[in-house]
């Protein structure tokens, strides 16, 4: 059986990563002779010539492109190897760090993670929130297991990551009873020139509420935006205005503020696991993600 020298991919690993044969040789304190010699015994082993000169420098060819993605998938896993580990001190609980991202309701999240606290195992649950583009850079130096979002890692963050469609849900309109009545009457046309409160601008739940709106000829009073769908939702309950929820959470919703439905839209909303790995392995990763799609979702 052939084996892979993962020394020789390493050198040709960092070489690609850094663009030039000096940074890679300076980062692993060798010699350019020395990492030359390496690289061109890998492509001995592969049959293929992994790079090509370009001026100064060094491109990579189609097959050192090809080589590149596998490297760095292998040394991705081996980083997540040693960060399991590390997290997982013998006889201490599992840990499990989740970046939520400020667009996504806290009602969802707390739905989605409590599962993950039913394993058979000690679970150690730690959450962050902060803006999707922060918690990805998290993600990608691995400082977070899992990032949830409304919305998959965008192509222009430079992070490899694997977005996982955990389930999506249309929009319901809640308001305090008052108002919930009178909204009713004649939904959805009651919403023009009603009080509304809405997520801040630049949310994928903003945009796609105002296309609706513009669709139906709708001018609703926006009388309050928020970056934070809880206090939206207080603000709701006080009878401020009628207020956008996921309607597959209607009724913790109305539980739990004490307000009632008025009426649904076609508006969609989905969330996203995004992790480094493509297929799952963190047992409490996996179990929020089954629970999304079984339980939630379903």
């Amino acid at each position: 059986m052939e084996w892979l020298n993962f020394h020789h991919l390493l050198y040709f690993w960092l070489t690609a990563r850094e663009g030039s044969l000096t940074r890679a040789c300076e980062e692993l304190r060798l010699a350019p002779g020395t990492v030359s010699k390496q690289i061109h015994q890998l492509e001995h082993v592969l049959g293929h010539k992994l790079f090509t000169k370009q001026g100064r420098g060094l491109v990579m060819t189609e097959s050192g492109r090809v080589a590149f993605r596998y490297a760095e998938e292998i040394f991705g896993l081996g980083r997540e190897l040693l960060d399991t580990l590390r997290d997982r001190p013998v006889g201490k609980p599992l840990r499990v760090t989740v970046g939520v991202a400020d667009v996504v309701p806290k009602l969802v999240a707390q739905r989605v993670l409590e599962p993950s606290l039913a394993l058979d195992e000690p679970l150690s649950l730690v959450c962050r929130e902060d803006r999707p583009v922060n918690l990805l850079r998290d993600l990608a130096a691995h400082e977070l297991d899992l990032v949830l979002s409304d919305a998959p890692a965008p192509a222009e963050a430079r992070v490899k990551a694997y977005s996982h469609l955990l389930g999506e849900s249309d929009i319901s309109f809640f308001a305090a009873a008052p108002l919930a009545k009178r909204l009713k009457r004649d939904w959805p046309a009651s919403l023009h020139g009603a009080p509304v409160l809405l997520p801040a601008e630049g949310s994928v739940l903003r945009r796609s509420l105002e296309q609706w709106f513009h669709s139906l000829d709708l001018r609703p009073l926006v009388v309050g935006e928020f970056e934070d769908s809880a206090l939206l939702a207080a603000f709701g309950a006080r009878g401020m205005g009628a207020f956008p929820a996921q309607s597959v959470l209607a009724a913790e919703v109305e539980t739990m503020h004490q307000v009632r439905r008025v009426g649904r839209t076609p508006v969609r909303e989905r969330l996203y696991a995004v992790t480094v790995e493509r297929r799952i392995k963190h047992p409490a990763v996996a179990a929020v993600c089954e629970a999304a799609r079984t339980r939630i979702y379903a």
